[in-house]
């Protein structure tokens, strides 16, 4: 379920930036969607990293990495 999750969030953040390169190209300027649609990406990667760091801090997500030291 998390990873389905992540993934969701994933593709929100990649469509997020796509938007705003749309947005970039089309309006050249003479709007705030592009800006909107950055903001957006910004917020979205923040939740991510901060619900993946709570995940973690409370036990729901195990490290699996490779140990220190190597």
């Amino acid at each position: 379920m998390k990873d389905v999750l992540v993934a969701i969030a994933f593709a929100l953040i990649i469509g997020s930036l796509i938007s705003a390169l749309y947005f970039m190209n089309h309006d050249r300027g003479r709007t705030g969607r592009m800006a909107w649609s950055l903001a957006v990406r910004v917020g979205l990667s923040i939740t991510l990293f901060l619900s993946l760091w709570v995940g973690h801090w409370l036990g729901y997500i195990d490290p699996t990495g490779i140990p220190i030291g190597r």
